[in-house]
């Protein structure tokens, strides 16, 4: 069974949406409140499900076009990967390397040029490396992380995968 590229592309998307739903169910039903990596990773996760969701619109015919989608979708979920790879290795550093609490990100937004927000963010702060929910012995971050790599197997996928040439016949004239 040969798996269209629409259908996949609509697949990421729900993959996107499904994501997203269990973050803000955890956030506004479970009450726990994002950390700035948390933030950042739905960032990636919310860019890949706009590109498959333009991709599974337009549905192009052109390989070169399918792939460039899968591309940015890809990037867009290896941005997630990274942030998520990240606040793993936050939560496994020893207490006394932990980096200490650091401003809110909105203050951060508010005060600081963006370049110098996605420093500190990206540095981590004691927020970060706080455990506050496992599933089967695991912390979150590393079940985003699982989710994220699984999403970026499936964009690569996308990406090299063998797509069949339509040849259009010429008129004469």
């Amino acid at each position: 069974m040969r798996l269209s590229y629409r259908l996949v592309s609509g697949l990421l998307v729900l993959a996107s949406i499904v994501g997203m739903s269990f973050a803000l169910y955890l956030e506004h039903v479970k009450g726990l409140e994002p950390c700035p990596l948390c933030i950042f990773q739905r960032v990636g996760l919310m860019a890949m499900g706009l590109v498959a969701l333009i991709a599974f619109l337009h549905n192009p015919v052109s390989n070169a076009v399918k792939r460039f989608y899968a591309f940015l979708a890809g990037i867009a979920i290896l941005w997630s990967v990274g942030v998520a790879g990240r606040h793993v290795w936050l939560q496994h550093l020893p207490p006394d390397q932990v980096p200490s609490c650091g401003p809110g990100l909105n203050y951060l937004v508010d005060a600081l040029p963006m370049k110098t927000v996605l420093q500190e963010v990206l540095s981590g702060s004691g927020e970060c490396a706080a455990i506050d929910w496992t599933f089967l012995g695991q912390s979150l971050p590393v079940w985003s992380l699982v989710y994220f790599i699984l999403l970026l197997l499936v964009c690569l996928w996308q990406l090299f995968r063998f797509y069949p040439v339509f040849k259009t016949a010429k008129k004469r004239v």
